[in-house]
């Protein structure tokens, strides 16, 4: 045995990457196991260093009051608001957990990572503007999203969003909707909340700095693992009971080396992306909404623009974007060498094929990697008509990496949410994918537990505890108008969210 190697005891449970999924799942674990034993592995030296960080991805709070590629136009030009539904109700669910925690003084302030802030969709042209009055129609049928305002005044825009508005030509046609029921998340701070709280519990553990360099099978049918400290060279051995897999853009080449069938013909297509970033005070303060467009032919989803305010701490943030880009790392602190470690025999073929069918989205990343500051300006124009390049910098916002999966009549296909990859007997599993992500992270967690620990959530005490963290767990909340309404009032008065 190598002399720098420590043994740690063995665990019940591993938890590879410190970012808002192994959060939400140590601690919801723990809530309901707290004899359970948790270590946590992270390759980077601090917590939220990824995708959960609020400058590089998270950070919306995703309930699809403004995001249009969730209410896809269908043949028949009606509005597809299923996919809608689901996310916002999904929203609601992560909303109640969070609101059990500060209610238990388990999170102190809920000001330091969730903030009220309209939602809103701008559009413009014919077409767009007809859509768009579509799906509002089509979502104020649900009381999820009965509050929703629909406006093609200019008056009323330029009271809405004045900074949309001015230098706007006043011949074209615009339109834009508005809920002030939307927050913004800091994904980073909340991350780092739950991480405290866990770290404070008897057998809990966390390793920073800490890569995992194998993950396999033992003679007890655990799961064994190294991890390596790649500046001391100091090995940490560890044996668990369970393993889970959220290292975001790291968690496909993780469940590769796990060796399960269940993992065989999943590969990964990285997207990094870029912000502009207001410098100007004086811009950022005359601007208080999440403005969210249609994205252009060809763009991934996650690449709808936006014109977006952010809290971070106690000020104010005004981010444009994301543009994209293409990496082949699979991680912001990656390696340029991810992607072509990451093609193996089994998920080459559906990578290939997946290749094949989005030829608009290869061409349109690299007319995105091709743009000139001057591009991103114009851009940026369409939504700020009196933009100034001086008052914006450009920041790299973090790496996703999108699913690849086999398909059978397809050969491969390119998934733009999030998957749960799990082993037969529940005792490894994988989230792979990216948006809506964190703002799901909750009722994805819930349903990975189901999955899982599905013995031991059926047990009487564990269904009443999940019912304490989140009331309405087991029922819908999109089909029951009287509970999500009673659900928002409480949520809305625990995390001091208020309309505007």
């Amino acid at each position: 045995m190598n002399k720098d190697t420590q043994i740690s005891h063995a665990v019940d449970v591993v938890l590879v990457g410190a970012g808002i999924m192994s959060a939400t799942l140590g601690t919801f674990l723990k809530l309901l196991r707290p004899d359970l034993t948790i270590e946590i592995f992270e390759r980077l030296d601090v917590i939220a260093g990824e995708s959960s960080d609020a400058w590089n991805n998270a950070g919306t709070g995703h309930s699809a009051f403004c995001e249009l590629n969730y209410t896809p136009e269908k043949a028949d030009g009606s509005i597809d608001i299923s996919k809608a539904l689901k996310i916002a109700e999904q929203f609601e669910v992560s909303k109640q957990f969070w609101s059990y925690m500060v209610e238990q003084d388990m999170i102190d302030d809920p000001r330091t990572f969730i903030n009220s802030i309209p939602h809103m969709s701008f559009v413009w042209g014919d077409d767009n503007v007809n859509y768009l009055r579509k799906r509002h129609d089509a979502l104020i049928k649900n009381h999820l999203f009965e509050a929703m305002q629909y406006s093609e005044e200019r008056a009323t825009l330029e009271k809405w969003i004045p900074l949309v508005m001015e230098g706007r030509d006043v011949n074209q046609k615009v339109a834009a909707t508005k809920m002030d029921l939307g927050t913004d998340v800091n994904f980073g701070a909340l991350t780092r909340a739950l991480f405290n709280f866990l770290q404070k519990q008897d057998g809990v553990k966390i390793h920073l700095g800490h890569e995992i360099r194998t993950l396999q099978r033992d003679q007890n049918n655990h799961w064994y693992l190294i991890a390596k400290d790649p500046k001391t060279g100091k090995r940490e051995e560890t044996t668990a009971r369970f393993v889970f897999i959220g290292a975001g853009g790291g968690a496909l080449p993780l469940l590769e080396k796990s060796g399960i069938p269940e993992a065989k013909g999943y590969g990964g297509f990285p997207v990094s992306g870029q912000w502009l970033r207001c410098t100007n005070e004086e811009v950022i303060e005359r601007h208080h909404a999440k403005v969210y467009g249609k994205a252009s032919v060809g763009a991934p989803p996650m690449s709808v623009p936006h014109l977006d305010t952010r809290t971070m701490g106690d000020k104010h943030a005004l981010l444009f974007g994301p543009y994209a880009g293409f990496s082949t790392k699979f991680l912001k602190e990656g390696s340029f060498f991810d992607l072509p470690a990451s093609i193996k025999v089994a998920n080459i073929r559906p990578m290939l094929s997946a290749g094949l069918h989005n030829i608009p989205l290869t061409k349109y990343l690299i007319e995105q990697v091709r743009q000139s500051p001057e591009d991103r300006l114009a851009a940026l124009k369409e939504y700020f008509p009196e933009a100034k390049m001086e008052d914006w910098e450009l920041a790299i916002a973090g790496q996703r990496v999108q699913v690849i999966k086999k398909d059978k009549e397809e050969g491969g296909v390119l998934e733009f949410g999030t998957e749960i990859v799990s082993s037969a007997d529940g005792s490894i599993a994988a989230l792979l994918g990216a948006s809506p992500g964190a703002s799901t992270s909750v009722p994805i967690m819930l349903d990975l537990i189901n999955r899982c620990f599905k013995d031991r959530v059926s047990a009487p005490n564990v269904q009443a505890k999940l019912k304490e963290m989140i009331p309405s767990y087991g029922q819908s909340l999109a089909n029951n108008k009287e509970l999500a309404m009673k659900m928002r009032a409480r949520t809305s008065k625990v995390l001091q969210l208020t309309d505007h």
